[in-house]
């Protein structure tokens, strides 16, 4: 007799990828004047060009003196998802959001077209997801009925889908590295860290400078980030114990992209496929306390010192999804 379980999906790290995706939408939409985000483009139009499936975007409902109100009302809707209040009401507006910017904007960048993909795949999770808070942690297995069982299905499956997603994104960008001679012979980085509108900024230039001005420097900066993205291409290939690492190489992979280049919104963005990704489907980051800290709030003494951490527990509250198959 076998009984099939699944991972209950409604956790905060997937609370936790729904506010970095969010955040990141926010920040173009908030750090960005409508004058930048909207205008002509050579050959294109002026955007945005409300043609063809971009026309049902929030900025083509309203008319152009009036796009300003739209875009603050877009970063006020955002924050609140960030917030991770009610994931099951939020979830369908914030994939619409980040679909109007993506077709709407006309700078946009693969971490616009990449938070419109995963808020869109999220909804199937949220639309079963009950809790007020997307932060909360269910205290005790959810009821068990037909109708929970199809959702945690639903929810599951959309976040299968999120990492299968994710591993593409790097299987393509390492991918297209390689046939590219500066990536291969480990110089791509000198020219990168010196253009002119994605270079390291002034004051990262004396710490950049002797890196990409030494030929080993330069070529581990250059063949670090290949290596990155081909392993978290591989993540699903791997044990949890080697996901923590590419989760910790990633994060700071994307952030030395932020401060060099200044792609802010695509490391949030990236960082929340990320925490997908690499962290323990059906996982929940708790807050882990010592038992010295326990018996010092029952008024026990205790002569060692009050720890607290964090730590992450995998498929807490399975759900079965039949009783018995034999």
């Amino acid at each position: 007799m076998l009984t099939h379980r699944i991972p209950v999906p409604w956790t905060n790290v997937y609370g936790l990828a729904r506010t970095l995706i969010a955040l990141g939408t926010a920040a173009t939409l908030a750090l960005s004047s409508t004058a930048t985000l909207f205008r002509p483009v050579a050959t294109l139009g002026d955007y945005p060009t409300c043609k063809g499936i971009s026309s049902a975007g929030a900025f083509c409902l309203v008319p152009e003196d009036h796009i300003g109100w739209v875009q603050w009302l877009c970063v006020s809707f955002l924050i609140l998802t960030a917030s991770g209040w009610r994931p099951q009401l939020t979830a369908l507006p914030h994939a619409y959001i980040n679909f109007s910017v993506f077709t709407g904007i006309a700078i946009g960048d693969g971490g616009d077209q990449l938070a419109a993909n995963l808020s869109l795949l999220l909804v199937l999770t949220a639309l079963g997801d009950r809790r007020k808070w997307h932060w909360d942690v269910a205290a005790e297995a959810p009821a068990t009925s037909s109708t929970t069982r199809v959702w945690a299905l639903i929810g599951v499956t959309s976040l299968a889908v999120v990492r299968l997603q994710m591993c593409f994104v790097y299987f393509q960008a390492s991918i297209a590295k390689l046939p590219h001679a500066e990536w291969a012979d480990g110089s791509a980085m000198y020219y990168w860290m010196n253009d002119s509108a994605f270079g390291a900024p002034g004051w990262l230039r004396p710490l950049v400078e002797p890196l990409v001005s030494n030929p080993m420097g330069v070529a581990i900066l250059t063949w670090v980030p290949l290596a990155i993205e081909i392993s978290l291409a591989a993540a699903l290939l791997l044990p949890q114990q080697i996901r923590w690492i590419l989760l910790a190489a990633g994060v700071t992979f994307h952030l030395s992209i932020a401060l060099i280049m200044g792609l802010w919104s695509f490391a949030l963005s990236m960082w929340g496929g990320l925490v997908l990704l690499c962290m323990p489907l059906g996982g929940t980051i708790r807050r882990r306390y010592s038992p010295n800290r326990k018996l010092e709030e029952s008024g026990e003494p205790s002569d060692k010192q009050d720890r607290t951490s964090s730590t992450v527990s995998s498929e807490d509250n399975p759900i079965s999804l039949a009783k018995t198959v034999s």
